[in-house]
């Protein structure tokens, strides 16, 4: 039995998808990031960083793992899939997921922030970040010109991107012009793990949508942002 502490975000639902995919049984623990339940003297334990999310695998002495990239890698070599066994299957599948944890994630977590929590619109942030992620984007869609899934075979390293990718409005970037991004993200929403991961826990709001749920998602991770979470909230 896998202990999964989360919350519904990109990096959140990272997890969630894997351990569906992987059909391991797991117990979820939902955490809330506007009572600062992360920064818990118990989860410190588990996460010295206090970010979610974080597992325990009761199957091997309580063996407590942190960084959404390193849980993936974790899982994927405790089952043998999602990760190719040969060295070079192995090392295209961790760049693609490092691309995500370097690029994907951080930029379109301080698209967030600017774009969606911080108090003031301070344009050239904005545009600096949401332009950061459309190149991102590209190189993305360049990659799947050719390509089914990003590191041959469907992997944790497409777990990683679509997490993220799929709340690119959220971002306020679109994708329209890059088709073979958008097949890839609507052929990965087709599987039924993913359907499942991203319900688990469900999002609390529509990211396609700017309606009265929205705008008070959007406030709290405000507050986040006021008291110094700009990387917490980033990963809403």
């Amino acid at each position: 039995m896998i202990d999964l502490y989360t919350a519904a975000t990109p990096n959140g639902h990272k997890i969630s998808i894997a351990l569906e995919e992987l059909a391991l049984p797991y117990k979820l623990h939902m955490l809330s990031l506007s009572e600062r339940e992360p920064k818990q003297p118990w989860f410190l334990a588990i996460n010295p960083n206090g970010r979610i999310p974080a597992i325990i695998d009761r199957a091997a002495d309580d063996f407590a793992v942190f960084e959404s990239g390193a849980i993936l890698i974790y899982l994927a070599e405790k089952t043998g899939q999602l990760m190719p066994d040969d060295s070079k299957g192995r090392s295209l599948v961790i760049q693609w997921l490092m691309f995500q944890m370097g690029g994907i994630g951080p930029m379109m977590g301080q698209a967030n922030v600017f774009f969606r929590y911080f108090p003031e619109k301070i344009q050239p942030a904005i545009d600096r970040y949401q332009g950061e992620c459309r190149r991102l984007f590209r190189v993305l869609d360049g990659r799947l010109k050719d390509h089914e899934f990003l590191a041959g075979d469907y992997s944790i390293a497409d777990i990683a991107n679509w997490a993220w990718v799929r709340t690119h409005r959220w971002s306020g970037v679109d994708i329209d012009d890059l088709p073979h991004l958008q097949r890839w993200r609507d052929q990965i929403r087709q599987r039924p793990a993913v359907q499942k991961g991203i319900n688990s826990p469900p999002a609390a709001i529509d990211r396609d949508s700017d309606g009265e749920q929205a705008q008070k998602f959007a406030a709290e991770a405000r507050q986040m942002v006021e008291m110094g979470e700009s990387r917490q909230s980033s990963g809403c």
